[in-house]
């Protein structure tokens, strides 16, 4: 999700998450008082008095009298807000594993033609990946943009996606944040409701008329879209957590 247009609130909301999950304020410690903690992110105490209101409902901090405001024990993991791959997105502190069902390189698709702006006849990464914990959990594919693209936009994520060769056991979305130290990526998620089919079925192990969530995913470098995604999850698969805001 961008950052456009958000209320200062939830801005101040997700600087303190993210210094609950980057190990700032650890679980268990003891945030500082209003007026200090105020002063340290330069910020109103009433805007910041309701954007810690806000973490204690989404079970970041507890009040404890005599105390203050602590970081839980165990702060519920980000949600599909924070770009990360699928395999730790859906996993209890464990990445999933990533089986390379296909690695392969293709014509463009109505999908990748609208997401990835591909032209007729270009040749794009594919990577197909099953995800699986103790059972199969999700079907991934990805597409990254033209070669020539990325380079231009992004020749990091292009170096090291020649480098992963197969890369039968990570995800492109893996390859990609892990090439982009620093550099700020965007990225846009629609979610729909749908059933598995015949294929994804057979590739997940279950019925053709299973119900899933189909995630599609387009990250941006800049401007430039470098890599578009469909995610699979069938009933029954770990927990997608999604943080919506207004």
């Amino acid at each position: 999700m961008t950052g456009a247009r958000r209320r200062p609130v939830v801005v101040l909301y997700e600087r303190i998450a993210d210094a609950v999950h980057d190990g700032t304020y650890p679980p268990g410690s003891t945030l500082p008082s209003e007026p200090r903690l105020a002063a340290e992110l330069g910020v109103s105490r009433p805007a910041l008095r309701e954007a810690l209101l806000l973490l204690q409902e989404d079970g970041l901090l507890t009040v404890r009298r005599g105390v203050g405001r602590t970081v839980n024990d165990t702060p519920p993991q980000r949600g599909f807000e924070h770009l990360q791959p699928l395999e730790e997105q859906l996993s209890a502190g464990t990445p999933l594993r990533v089986r390379a069902l296909r690695r392969a390189v293709e014509e463009p698709t109505d999908f990748t033609t609208q997401h990835l702006l591909a032209p007729a006849r270009a040749e794009l990464r594919f990577w197909e990946s099953l995800l699986s914990g103790d059972d199969a959990a999700a079907l991934s594919q990805e597409w990254a943009a033209p070669d020539d693209v990325l380079e231009q936009a992004h020749p990091e994520f292009a170096a090291a996606l020649r480098d992963a060769g197969r890369a039968d056991r990570t995800s492109m979305l893996a390859v990609l944040t892990g090439a982009s130290r620093g550099l700020p990526l965007t990225a846009r998620s629609a979610v729909t409701a749908t059933l598995l089919g015949q294929r994804r079925g057979a590739q997940l192990g279950r019925a053709a008329d299973t119900p899933a969530v189909l995630v599609t995913q387009v990250v941006r470098a800049g401007d430039v879209p470098v890599l578009a995604a469909k995610h699979m999850l069938p009933t029954g698969a770990p927990a997608l957590p999604v943080l919506q805001s207004t």
